[in-house]
Formats: C-alpha cells, sequence, structure tokens
C-alpha cells in the first residue's frame, strides 16, 4: 500500500479504487477484522489532544485523505498525495463492487432508526444483491454504558455481516470501533460518519461543481454556519500551523543533515 505521513498519521495515497480493492480483498480474504477511517483537517487537529482517538486513527488498517485540506497539506510536505477519497465516494463505490460479486451483508450501526430506514430501503432498490442483515440505532449519548455496548457487539456479531458501516460521527466512532475491534467477527468496518444521511436524503451533498472545486466545507458551512463554525474557524487555522510547523521541522533538520 502507498503511504504518505501527514503529521504522524499514515494515509493512504492510493486513491479510491485501489482503496476500495484492498476492502473487498478483505472483505473476501479474511475473517480477521480489519477497518477504515476518514482523516481530515478537523480529525487530525482533534487526534492531536485526544489520545484515545490518535491511537484510533494511527491503528486503522486503511487511513483515506477525506477532505481537500489533507491533499494540500500532503502538496506543502511534499508528499506523494494528489487525490481525496471522500466517505461517500469510498461508500458508493465498495458497495458497486461487491454487489456485483457476490451476496454480501451490511450492518448500518448510527444515526436514528428513521435515517436508517431510509437507507436500507434505498439500498435495497439500487443494491438488490446486498442483504441488510442488520441495523442499529444506538443512544445519543457521549459514552455507552457495558451494557449498551455489550448489546450491539452481540447483535452485530449475531448478525454475521460481511461489511459493518459505523455512522456516529467522529470522533466517537473511530474510537468505538477501536476499542470494539477485538470482540468484533467482522471482516471489514467502516466508519463513515455523514454519509448515512447523505445515502438516506435527509441530507444534501455539495453540488457536484463545489465537489469538483475541493469546496465541499465551504458549502456546508454557508448552510450550516452554527454546526460548523467550530471546525472550520477554530481547526482548520490550527490544522494549517500544525502543518507549516511541520514544514519548518523538516526544513531545520534538512539543514542540519546537509551542515553535518
Amino acid at each position: 500500500m502507498k503511504i504518505v505521513d501527514i503529521l504522524g498519521f499514515r494515509i493512504s495515497a492510493e486513491g479510491v479504487e485501489r482503496d476500495v480493492a484492498r476492502a473487498v480483498e478483505w472483505v473476501e480474504g479474511e475473517r480477521s477484522c480489519r477497518y477504515m477511517a476518514c482523516a481530515n483537517p478537523h480529525s487530525l487537529v482533534v487526534a492531536s489532544r485526544d489520545r484515545r482517538f490518535r491511537d484510533a486513527l494511527q491503528e486503522a488498517d486503511l487511513l483515506t485523505p477525506d477532505g481537500v485540506g489533507i491533499v494540500l497539506a500532503a502538496r506543502l510536505l511534499n508528499r506523494p498525495l494528489t487525490r481525496r477519497v471522500i466517505g461517500y465516494d469510498f461508500f458508493m463505490a465498495l458497495t458497486a463492487r461487491l454487489a456485483v460479486k457476490r451476496e454480501t451483508r451490511y450492518f448500518f450501526l448510527g444515526s436514528s432508526e428513521d435515517v436508517l430506514e431510509l437507507m436500507v430501503r434505498r439500498l435495497e432498490s439500487e443494491f438488490p444483491s446486498i442483504t441488510v442483515c442488520g441495523i442499529c440505532a444506538p443512544p445519543f449519548t457521549d459514552s455507552f454504558s457495558e451494557e449498551e455496548n455489550e448489546r450491539m457487539v452481540n447483535a452485530i456479531n449475531d448478525a454475521r455481516p460481511d461489511v459493518l458501516w459505523v455512522g456516529m460521527t467522529a470522533p466517537k466512532q473511530e474510537k468505538w470501533i477501536y476499542e470494539n475491534r477485538a470482540g468484533l467477527r467482522v471482516p471489514f468496518i467502516s466508519a463513515v460518519g455523514a454519509v448515512f444521511d447523505f445515502y438516506a436524503g435527509t441530507a444534501e451533498r455539495p453540488p457536484v461543481i463545489w465537489q469538483n472545486l475541493g469546496l465541499e466545507w465551504l458549502y456546508r458551512f454557508l448552510r450550516e454556519p452554527g454546526r460548523l463554525w467550530k471546525r472550520n474557524l477554530v481547526s482548520t487555522p490550527k490544522f494549517v500551523w500544525m502543518v507549516i510547523s511541520e514544514k519548518a521541522r523538516c526544513f531545520t533538520a534538512g539543514n542540519n543533515a546537509v551542515k553535518m
């Protein structure tokens, strides 16, 4: 796997096609649990002060560059990463690949029952060869009790999914996967956040022109400033400073190596 280091995080530089191909191999080839997470400027800033979240991202078997900020950071740091892999695009591409290969079993964990039901209906219409073997809308809390957590793990294992999609927003979803991975009997798990609402149709993806320009973040911010102000007005400047600091550190280290 072609990997680049961005601020201590090992991010895939393969592109969506190769990332999906690797996930297909994991789904079909083994029963050990592999998981995917998405990296964007906000998540890396949060991970810089949340040790458990940082561990979850660093231990992911596949960490994708979900955001134009990651690509721009790679360019500044001279890392060979040129393409984003958006969570929604990964979900759709992997689903399309699995739908034509064999019957695949999905389990959706997260969001609300209404959203999950909308997702199931759309999936049954678009990809009838994929079976939704279970859904679970957990309580909207910062953490789960041991009993709640045990019920979720047991429900997933009893359903025997090939893929577990987790949409509980970051960093909650990544930490939940990381903390429960050992007890889950699922070949592949993916943390995809807002993908649930996008696929259900309860949230609108930015128009294609905004996507092509890498400005989905701006479109969403303009529509929901009250919810996204911290991500864009606090995390983004911090991320820029982190990248500039890393660039300066690399430059200093390079000069010192030349002098030696």
